[in-house]
């Protein structure tokens, strides 16, 4: 992997942000009537297998159909970004307007404990999951911090080693998992006033993140 020896501003607060969002996001379906995981896919592959093992093919329907929407959501990312490097320039203005209106959509349903909700939601990180992609070899993600804590478990092993390690690489991870969890905490803070309308604070955010975006990629050079 290439050594990493710096990301644009616009990357490290977007980053930051993001992560943030979803983890509120994520807060609120843990606290939420479904008590499930929405930014990340590992709970619900396991419990899709449970359900499977079990046979209870109502659960199981509803654990495919949450993944299928986080994987559709990353699908759409694809097609609308349409590039595989983390570059100032590329239409990420749009993909997160649209995770703003899913994420909106899914407020109403989720108030109503209709699962359709947690579908619209999981497909809407799934979007923002699959729009930050990669910069200068790293694999970016905002929605989840597995292997954030991984890499971050494996350059520490390298340090007591003796061994050099891409200290940039170590402040991302670390940005992902601290902003990530504090937007945790955040979520756990607003959902006994709010309940499942939590989820119109990243809604609003991740809306605002997009529209701002659109602006400063207006002014800025298209290859920062």
């Amino acid at each position: 992997m290439p050594v990493l020896r710096q990301l644009p501003r616009w990357a490290w607060f977007g980053g930051g942000v993001l992560a943030f969002i979803a983890g509120i996001v994520n807060a609120a379906g843990y606290m939420g009537f479904r008590h499930q995981s929405i930014t990340n896919l590992t709970g619900s592959a396991s419990l899709f297998g449970v359900a499977l093992g079990t046979g209870d093919s109502g659960e199981a329907w509803h654990w495919a159909l949450s993944i299928g929407a986080f994987v559709f959501g990353a699908v759409v990312s694809g097609m609308i970004v349409q590039q595989s490097t983390l570059q100032l320039g590329r239409r990420y203005g749009v993909t997160l307007v649209l995770e703003s209106i899913l994420l909106f959509a899914a407020v109403p349903l989720l108030h109503q404990n209709d699962s359709l909700g947690l579908y619209l939601a999981a497909m809407g990180a799934g979007l923002q999951n699959g729009m930050a992609s990669t910069y200068s070899g790293m694999v970016f993600r905002t929605t989840h911090v597995s292997g954030m804590f991984t890499d971050l478990g494996i350059y520490i092993g390298q340090r007591l080693r003796g061994l050099s390690v891409d200290t940039l690489r170590v402040r991302v991870c670390v940005l992902v998992i601290v902003t990530f969890t504090l937007g945790s905490a955040a979520g756990a803070l607003l959902f006994p006033a709010l309940h499942e309308r939590t989820l119109l604070v990243p809604a609003a955010l991740t809306g605002l993140c997009g529209l701002g975006y659109t602006l400063y990629r207006r002014r800025a050079p298209a290859d920062v």
